[in-house]
């Protein structure tokens, strides 16, 4: 996975537009923020893929997103566990 830093935000990815991150002092349960240039979203990865909020994100985007963490949630767990341990 590419890995960029942004202030306090580790960018994990960026695909078709969306670019999927978490902030350096998260909580639990494992989750991505997502982010276009619409709005942004915050999807829960553990214990299931679920939509926690939505601000702007049209539908087919998110729909993407949540296909990409999908194919991707092994590597997000991992990134994340790297990130802020177990």
């Amino acid at each position: 996975m590419q890995e960029k830093m942004y202030a306090n935000m580790p960018t994990l990815f960026t695909i078709f537009g969306l670019r999927f991150y978490f902030y350096s002092d998260e909580h639990l349960p494992i989750h991505v923020h997502i982010e276009n240039s619409d709005g942004k979203a915050k999807i829960n990865v553990e214990p299931d893929i679920e939509i926690v909020s939505n601000n702007g994100i049209k539908p087919k985007d998110l729909k993407k997103a949540l296909t990409i963490i999908e194919i991707y949630r092994d590597d997000i767990i991992q990134e994340w566990k790297e990130y802020h341990g177990d």
